[in-house]
């Protein structure tokens, strides 16, 4: 499982891809398929998460690396070259590296009353 967390020493990558409904799976099983048997055996990684939109046209991969140079190390590597030919064919493709500065979330801990998170657009 992916740890989000300001302290964690990796690099985040956030790579947006545009793409048209009908090869949206498509876009997604070139990408599993090459985090399953290439990406994830290579030095640095350290973990990939696909988020595809409901709408259709856009898929997002959050993914972490131990460092820069891992993350640029990989994307020289041949295997991932011919992934982005491939993928270029059927959508674009927008990669930002990002550190983690804030992290924020609800727990709920034993024997604690849990209140309810506000609607979206009152006060």
């Amino acid at each position: 499982m992916t740890r989000i967390a300001k302290d964690r020493p990796v690099i985040t990558v956030v790579n947006v891809f545009t793409v048209e409904p009908q090869n949206q799976q498509r876009l997604l099983n070139l990408l599993i398929r090459a985090t399953t048997a290439v990406i994830r055996f290579m030095p640095g990684y350290v973990s990939a998460n696909f988020h595809q939109s409901l709408d259709g046209r856009s898929v997002v991969n959050y993914a972490q690396w131990r460092s820069q140079e891992d993350i640029e190390t990989m994307m020289q590597h041949p295997d991932v070259q011919e992934l982005f030919s491939k993928v270029k064919e059927i959508a674009t493709m927008a990669p930002q590296m990002y550190k983690v500065v804030f992290t924020d979330e609800v727990f709920q801990r034993p024997g604690t009353i849990s209140l309810p998170l506000p609607q979206v657009g009152s006060a």
